[in-house]
């Protein structure tokens, strides 16, 4: 584990193996760690990077309200900091938005991209519903919020059969400080990039569970079809939290991705 010390907020992060370099964006509430099943399904052979967005686990608790390019800020100055001058970059949710927001403002820094259970083309019902999720963790705080959350991001099988892991993201939500929490489900409520998809012209594989009613499949298909080389796989049965459910499934897809592009003519 390190830390990026600057003036705008110090970044925590953790890099680790040799090989080409694939970035990793957690969701919002989240944590650097919510990586670590997928990154050991992925094995040897590749520089891994994680790290706590702004406000959330050990990065520095930069008061909102935020915008999306503020994260962005926050992820270009970790890579330069680092010297990583070109990244595959895989987002989950937020970070979803992050990686495509990054991918437009720096297309020269990315090499491929996997977007995991991100949004683009809510309709006004998705978007009234997100935003009501929102105004309830801004209101109400994260206990409310994540009463109703459980069941939209687990299947009811994997609620039974591991509390351990629910309860362990409960209390990561829960030590999250409230108002960086809402300030960044904001960004993810109100954030909505489909109308400039078509710009992004790197390889991009978007993923979510076949249940997921906050980023749908229609969603996922949309992303496919709107940037310029894409492809698309939804996970069966699965609802949100797929990287804590399913991560070999997610390392599984995002192997057979990179592959398949180290192959293209």
């Amino acid at each position: 584990m390190a830390c990026f010390v600057r003036p705008s907020g110090d970044i925590h992060y953790q890099l680790d193996g040799q090989g080409p370099t694939i970035t990793f964006v957690h969701g919002v509430g989240s944590y650097l760690e919510s990586w670590d099943g997928v990154i050991k399904a992925l094995g040897l052979g590749f520089c891994t990077l994680q790290y706590d967005l702004r406000g959330h686990g050990q990065s520095a608790k930069v008061p909102g309200p935020y915008a999306l390019a503020d994260f962005v800020d926050d992820l270009t100055d970790l890579l330069d900091h680092l010297g990583i001058n070109k990244t595959t970059l895989v987002g989950f949710s937020l970070g979803g938005l992050i990686a495509q927001a990054f991918a437009l403002a720096h297309p020269d820094k990315l090499e491929k991209m996997v977007l995991v259970s991100t949004i683009a083309g809510r309709t006004d019902e998705e978007r009234r519903r997100v935003q009501k999720r929102a105004q309830t963790l801004a209101q109400e705080g994260a206990l409310s919020h994540l009463a109703e959350a459980v069941d939209r991001w687990f299947t009811a099988d994997f609620i039974i059969a591991h509390p351990e892991v629910l309860e362990e993201r409960r209390r990561r939500s829960l030590n999250n400080d409230p108002g960086c929490y809402a300030a960044a489900y904001r960004v993810l409520a109100e954030a909505d990039l489909a109308d400039e998809l078509h710009r992004i012209a790197v390889p991009t594989l978007a993923m979510t569970g076949e249940r997921d009613v906050g980023s749908t499949p229609h969603m996922t298909k949309l992303i496919a079809e709107k940037v310029q080389w894409g492809h698309y796989h939804i996970l069966p049965r699965l609802k949100h939290s797929v990287l804590l459910e399913a991560p070999n499934q997610v390392g599984e897809q995002i192997l057979g991705f990179l592959d398949n592009c180290c192959h293209m003519p």
